[in-house]
């Protein structure tokens, strides 16, 4: 396929459908499609990106009475912003779904934020209006205080009142977005070779390794093949979001590729090429070698616990999710360290990985365990931890990090001390002289070193003497000498915070 037509087309819009966990984003698609994808969900939460194509009746002066248009359901629960900023990217418009009974919520900023950033433009839709106390009014003025200016309410913003549940307002809400589509001109070219984003990948036990893609531009057909960083795969099994077999798509398309080399990162970009050797130069051109994070501790650092963690899950979005909600867990005591966040089930190699760790963990959302690598856990033990929902994964966790708290050295301060003059230095050990600002100082206890405020290591007292003469502690308003141990160099006008590690 060449780009010698350069032929532009009106191209159907891609529109993200985001807001608040609940606020009834699935429901809108459910009843535009006419499918019941929400109570497929864990946890009636949705789990994944979806794209889905519906043909809808409009009422605008467009020649066609009937227009596609491509709908991203995306996550609202705030672990999946990373998916609503990446569904804000890739869209063409947006509805920012707000529940007329509940009003503004944290993840409905955090969508419009996305949405602001991302520049595409946007109507909000009021839902639940079937509610008897939905209060669309009251959630104007919510949105004023956010500086949000809804039509008729001081700014420019287009709304509608909606019932996902009875059809209120539902085509209303699709007029806006393809008045909006036929104002933003998009356009596209089916003769060159189709571009665009993914948008999940999987790996299937039975089918192997695929990808949703959502073409952008141009027309892939079977025979091409597919390249997304340094994922290679040839299209010849191809099929639309409802499963149906195909032999050519064009944009705006969400369409599945089952047999990739490698599993596809989501929100990479993607390109097709007439021939496999095309695409092997091209990924030999973006190749790059990706490390292992290597488990790191700071020496001296005996105080931070480090958890080396493996992910594994059924779906990239949902590992990448998942990454992010245990991110939060670490705080100045805890550093949650991802070693492997992958899809598929939980193996001998991902067991491996982490045997030989202090603290492993292995965490897998909507897998399995092979047999070996539950023996290898069972022998190393391991601790981990298998769900279906993610926020039993990460409550799970909180609790294994409260109980490897409790096992954190304490530290008892018994006193400071300030350093007055420096004498002769060998090697790590070194003479010094300083006068006892708090507390006392003592013979054999561990110190640490603090130079204009900052914490910059440790050592040991050595020797004391006060007033010439050898003692085992000299207390508070008093002068000594001391002999340390340091790897650093203490200088006049530091401070010596005497300490004692308690296990």
């Amino acid at each position: 396929m060449t780009n010698e037509k350069n032929e532009k087309k009106p191209r159907p819009p891609i529109v993200v459908v985001m807001g608040h966990i609940d606020h009834g984003k699935s429901k809108l698609l459910d009843y535009i499609r006419k499918s019941n994808v929400v109570e497929k969900e864990a946890g009636g939460i949705t789990q994944h990106i979806g794209a889905y194509e519906a043909e809808v009746k409009c009422e605008t002066d467009h020649k066609h009475k009937t227009r596609r248009i491509t709908f991203l359901d995306t996550p609202g629960h705030e672990a999946f912003s990373k998916m609503r900023t990446r569904g804000a990217k890739i869209a063409d418009v947006a509805i920012l779904v707000i529940a007329a009974d509940e009003g503004v919520k944290p993840q409905t900023m955090e969508a419009y934020d996305a949405i602001k950033k991302s520049g595409i433009p946007f109507v909000i839709a009021f839902n639940k209006m079937d509610k008897s106390n939905a209060n669309p009014e009251k959630v104007k003025g919510q949105l004023a205080e956010q500086q949000i200016f809804v039509e008729g309410y001081g700014g420019t913003i287009p709304y509608t009142n909606i019932s996902a549940t009875t059809g209120q307002g539902i085509n209303d809400i699709l007029d806006l977005v393809l008045l909006i589509t036929d104002m933003e001109n998009l356009t596209a070219d089916p003769s060159i070779n189709a571009s665009g984003v993914v948008i999940e990948s999987h790996l299937d036990p039975k089918r192997g390794v695929s990808a949703t893609l959502l073409i952008q531009d141009g027309t892939m057909k079977i025979g091409m093949c597919v390249v997304s960083g340094n994922s290679i795969a040839p299209i010849r099994i191809f099929e639309d979001f409802q499963g149906k077999p195909l032999k050519e798509a064009s944009f705006s398309s969400p369409i599945k590729i089952i047999g990739f080399d490698t599993l596809p990162e989501v929100g990479e970009k993607f390109e097709t090429f007439e021939t496999k050797k095309e695409a092997e130069s091209c990924v030999k051109l973006q190749s790059q070698e990706k490390k292992l994070i290597q488990i790191t501790q700071k020496e001296g650092d005996e105080n931070k616990i480090i958890i080396p963690i493996v992910i594994k899950a059924d779906t990239s979005g949902s590992a990448e999710a998942l990454e992010k909600e245990l991110s939060k867990l670490s705080d100045e005591q805890v550093s949650i360290n991802i070693l492997r966040s992958d899809v598929g089930n939980i193996k001998e190699d991902d067991v491996k990985l982490v045997s030989g760790a202090n603290n492993p963990v292995i965490l897998g959302f909507n897998v399995k365990t092979e047999t070996v690598a539950k023996e290898l856990i069972e022998k190393y033990k391991i601790d981990f931890f298998l769900s279906d929902i993610i926020y039993k994964i990460s409550e799970w966790l909180k609790e294994k990090i409260k109980e490897k708290k409790a096992m954190i050295p304490r530290e008892e301060i018994w006193g400071k001390v300030i350093i007055l003059k420096t004498f002769s230095k060998e090697r790590n050990k070194q003479v010094l002289g300083g006068e006892v600002v708090s507390g006392k100082i003592i013979e054999g206890k561990i110190f640490k070193i603090k130079r204009r405020e900052s914490e910059i290591g440790e050592g040991k007292i050595l020797e004391l003497q006060q007033d010439k003469v050898k003692t085992k502690e000299v207390n508070e308003g008093s002068q000594f000498g001391s002999m340390t141990e340091s790897k650093i160099e203490i200088i006049k006008g530091d401070e010596l915070e005497i300490i004692e590690k308690i296990k």
